[in-house]
């Protein structure tokens, strides 16, 4: 008797009736991530979102793509797949919160060498959850099941959508020297800079991610590193409401840490001095990954966001409102540096 396609597409490393089992699973939770503009379930060839456009005058869409990066790797040597799905989202909606946009939907790519349980559910789940949280859409998804390419490693990618009025985009452009630079503290290293954590911490000192060491205050390592990227989006979009405060600024600090993200923003003819002694409680994981790998500074804040998360830029009569709005989000902020005169620079003191 000769086999039914799908038993041959089976045998070669592709369950195309396991990816619908898992994802029928889910189903009820990424329903639950909607938004009312959305026009049909998710399972079409396209998503349909019909923006109300009498909220708007000027509309602008604003869109970014992103990954989680090796982070992913320690999410494997755990067996803990729930946070990853946080991570992606809520670092899209951060890179589209600093221009002043409202996420409204979200579509996620999954890599995978071989589907598996519960490792797609977890995923899957954690997206649906931080986009319910945002009250972002997820609009839809793919799932490429590719044994020859992936081996038994995964890779998971985002893709966001938001809008905000053209009149309040935040660009940057009205940073001048005079204005201060509030923190935003992050929880970790968020989703950058494993390659060189996992180097150190992996390769070179020989821990596990279930070491606990008295400098990380109870927790193990891979516990420390796990942790979900940080959504600031409440607290911007709180600082957008009234007049409250001005954002005249906002650079999201991932890759490249202060050095390399905050000149994207800044005018021509300023500099960014930030301040390492204002970082207020750093996350200890930053300073076992630095001590243990003897990382000169330039570096750290180069690779990581050290403990940094997020820099907003107003005006000095606003810094005390920015750190109250961003406190009764449930954010700690604290004033870190300033706007000099210079060549769009960040510098490090």
């Amino acid at each position: 008797m000769t086999k039914s396609q799908s038993a041959l597409y089976k045998e070669a490393g592709v369950d195309i009736d396991l990816a619908g089992e898992l994802l029928n699973r889910v189903k009820p939770k990424i329903a639950a991530a909607r938004r009312p503009e959305m026009l049909a379930p998710i399972g079409g060839f396209g998503g349909l979102f019909q923006m109300d456009l009498s909220k708007y005058k000027e509309p602008v869409l604003v869109s970014s793509i992103d990954g989680v990066g090796t982070k992913l790797m320690v999410a494997a040597m755990m067996g803990k797949y729930d946070t990853v799905g946080y991570d992606i989202v809520n670092h899209c909606i951060n890179d589209i919160g600093v221009q002043g946009a409202e996420p409204i939907y979200f579509l996620d790519y999954i890599g995978i060498g071989k589907l598996r349980s519960p490792l797609y559910e977890d995923v899957l789940s954690g997206i649906a959850d931080a986009c319910k949280a945002a009250g972002c859409a997820v609009l839809g998804g793919e799932t490429a099941e590719m044994p020859g390419m992936y081996g038994n490693d995964f890779d998971l990618v985002g893709v966001i959508t938001g809008v905000v009025e053209k009149s309040k985009l935040i660009t940057g452009e009205k940073i001048r020297p005079g204005h201060v630079a509030i923190g935003l503290a992050s929880n970790g290293p968020h989703t950058n800079g494993f390659s060189l954590a996992r180097r150190v911490l992996f390769q070179q000192r020989g821990y596990t991610v279930d070491t606990e060491l008295k400098e990380l205050n109870g927790e193990s390592i891979g516990e420390a590193l796990l942790k979900p990227h940080t959504c600031y989006w409440p607290a911007i979009r709180e600082a957008m409401k009234g007049d409250r405060v001005q954002l005249d600024g906002i650079a999201h600090i991932t890759g490249g840490g202060l050095y390399d993200n905050v000149p994207r923003i800044l005018p021509k003819d300023v500099n960014a001095v930030f301040h390492k002694d204002l970082i207020q409680d750093m996350p200890p994981i930053f300073r076992l990954i630095v001590e243990e790998g003897k990382i000169d500074d330039a570096e750290a804040y180069r690779v990581f966001n050290m403990g940094v998360g997020m820099v907003w830029f107003v005006r000095p009569e606003f810094e005390q409102e920015a750190i109250k709005i961003c406190a009764e989000q449930g954010f700690k902020a604290f004033r870190c540096g300033e706007i000099v005169e210079g060549e769009r620079k960040s510098l490090v003191v």
